[in-house]
């Protein structure tokens, strides 16, 4: 199983709605991706105060291989919403923090 771990900090002026706009459009991609287990959407949590380095948002997409996450990532609608994502990023593509893990799970 792929974990795939997108941690976003966005710029100041960006609403909740706003936020919540984008993940639900990455969260109905499962609907149609065959492999993409699970969508986990959430703002940081940690007590561990600054170590988030303003990536405060940020949601987990569970696949069932790397096949099913590659896909995911050259979908039209994947690709339009992380455009999206990218532009309510604090400085672009440097607001952005992607970090695959595998698992045995």
């Amino acid at each position: 199983m792929i974990r795939h771990c997108v941690f976003i900090h966005f710029k100041p002026t960006i609403s909740a709605h706003y936020k919540a706009e984008l993940f639900n459009e990455i969260d109905a991609l499962k609907s149609r991706l065959p492999g993409m287990l699970a969508v986990h959407i959430g703002t940081n949590v940690s007590p561990e105060e600054g170590m988030d380095k303003g990536f405060g948002d940020g949601f987990i997409v569970d696949f069932a291989d790397g096949f099913a996450r590659d896909a995911y990532l050259e979908d039209p609608e994947h690709k339009q919403t992380g455009g999206r994502l990218v532009a309510a990023a604090e400085g672009g593509i440097a607001g952005i923090l992607v970090y695959d893990l595998e698992t045995d799970d």
